[in-house]
């Protein structure tokens, strides 16, 4: 009983396809920008909802966020930038026209 040379040749070529683009995508993944999470609100523009006197809501990309605004107060449909995020609440800024 002997195994042929061109079926060991086959899967080792299926191996290594694989490996290559496990190892690839693997690569790609780590290189990528974060695109969820704290770290991606910061900066963002957002629209606010309900009056911030100082606390209120904003709408950032469909999402109602309560924040708190750092400086004076916003009425609704003013735009605000997120300048930090404390758990679940945004602290913003007024947006400078």
């Amino acid at each position: 009983m002997s195994v042929s040379t061109w079926l060991i040749i086959i899967i080792v070529v299926f191996i290594a396809a694989f490996l290559f683009i496990a190892i690839y995508w693997g690569i790609r993944a780590h290189r990528n920008r974060i695109a969820a999470g704290r770290e991606d609100l910061v900066g963002r523009t957002a629209s606010v909802e309900v009056a911030l006197e100082p606390k209120g809501i904003v709408l950032v990309d469909g999402e109602r966020w309560t924040a708190v605004i750092e400086n004076g107060s916003a009425e609704p449909e003013e735009e605000v930038i997120v300048s930090k995020v404390e758990g679940l609440r945004l602290i913003v800024t007024k947006k400078n026209k």
